[in-house]
């Protein structure tokens, strides 16, 4: 079941976030956050002129109210259908890249996608753990759908460390 954020112009343009805290929030107080792994997606309306060839994650707007999003839910990327390309959208909002029209390819700035994922894996490790939730193969998946294989020791790293 997914379940979808719509998010207006206006919306976007006030960093107005009560979209996303609406059902998020409804999602930590019902202790649905397992059940909710990989469920989420966002259905954004943003007005723009016919002749606008920008992509949504090439619009500053955009992008800003993403980032504004990712410092009250940095753990967000868990809820977030990535079969669907979710998780790849909401990585292009926050990571620098081109996109290519012709191929319908981002193409993320390799050094910033890794510290991206790093970033996450530390934040989502931690969260996790505190929902009770395994996390290592999870983790390792999420950095895979962009290319990136995470060893083990890195885990083991994390985790002889806590924070």
């Amino acid at each position: 079941m997914t379940i979808a954020i719509t998010l207006n112009t206006e919306q976007i343009n006030n960093l107005d976030l009560s979209p996303a805290k609406t059902v998020i929030e409804k999602l930590l107080q019902t202790d649905a956050i397992a059940k909710s792994e990989q469920q989420l997606s966002f259905e954004i309306n943003y007005d723009r002129s016919d002749d606008d060839p920008r992509e949504l994650s090439e619009i500053d707007e955009v992008r800003l109210w993403f980032i504004r999003l990712d410092t009250l839910y940095p753990w967000l990327p868990f809820l977030l259908n990535w079969q669907n390309g979710e998780l790849a959208r909401y990585a292009a909002m926050l990571v620098p890249h081109e996109f290519h029209p012709r191929s319908h390819e981002i193409q993320y700035n390799p050094q910033a996608l890794e510290l991206f994922i790093v970033q996450k894996i530390f934040v989502l490790t931690d969260w996790l753990n505190h929902q009770s939730i395994p996390s290592k193969s999870k983790l390792k998946a999420m950095a895979l759908t962009f290319g990136i294989e995470m060893d083990d020791a890195f885990f083991d790293l994390i985790s002889t460390n806590p924070v």
